[in-house]
Order: C-alpha cells, then structure tokens, then sequence
C-alpha cells in the first residue's frame, strides 16, 4: 500500500469517527494570569516598603 493511500485512509477514518467523539469540554480558565498579578502586585508592595523604609 502506497503512503499516500494511508494517508487517505487515515483521513477518511478521522472524518467518520468526528461524528462518534465526544465533544472537547470548555478551555480551562487560566490561572498564570492570577499568579503574574499577585507576583506583580508582592514586587510593587516590596519595592514601595524598600523606598518607605530608606525615606525613614
């Protein structure tokens, strides 16, 4: 069997089995966007005590 003609077998195989799969759940929401704010919110608490910290 020449590769082209499994690559079409495989195509066809993938196309009759779409209507058989489960469809995908929803994208779980992203939590690095959470965890990014916080870092940035500890560094700019961090760097405003450093700066109040030399003031006194």
């Amino acid at each position: 069997m020449m590769v082209a003609d499994m690559n079409r077998l495989e195509q066809a195989a993938r196309v009759s089995m779409s209507g058989f799969q489960d469809p995908e759940p929803p994208p779980a929401p992203r939590s690095s966007h959470l965890s990014l704010r916080l870092a940035a919110v500890a560094l700019l608490a961090a760097v405003a005590l450093t700066a109040v910290w030399q003031l006194f």
